[in-house]
């Protein structure tokens, strides 16, 4: 049984959060951290990654569509800095489109806009997880 792997889609507002399970075969959303600052999202990300027993985080990286890295990669890079001195390992992982992805796999389920929005970036974060996975 391998250690699983938490992904974190992260933005300005919100941190979606997704987990593998133990065979690093199946992604799953887990739940959308609203960012409150540095400190406390890294505290609740160590705590979640305790909660699984893992310290292996896969971020995703918002990379422009030419493949360059712009300002909100920078801003992902800085954060997952902090993470990194919590004692935590980061691997980055190419978001690009994983949100369009999730907002198709979210409106086939008929779920309301609320509820969409409410979700997509756990989704997000599960849709670049289970593409790293796949590759492995």
């Amino acid at each position: 049984m391998n250690e699983r792997i938490v992904a974190l889609d992260i933005g300005d507002v919100r941190i979606g959060i997704a987990v593998s399970d133990p065979t690093r075969t199946i992604a799953s959303p887990v739940e959308v951290l609203t960012r409150v600052g540095w400190g406390p999202d890294t505290r609740k990300i160590k705590a979640i990654c305790d909660s699984y027993e893992t310290t292996c985080i896969l971020s995703g990286l918002p990379l422009n569509m030419d493949g360059s890295e712009g300002f909100q990669a920078a801003k992902v890079r800085d954060f997952c800095t902090q993470l990194e001195k919590a004692g935590l390992t980061v691997v980055f992982q190419d978001e690009r489109l994983s949100t369009v992805s999730a907002e198709e796999a979210l409106l086939e389920g008929n779920l309301s806009r609320s509820e969409r929005k409410k979700n997509v970036d756990k989704v997000a974060a599960a849709v670049f997880l289970q593409q790293w996975l796949d590759a492995q």
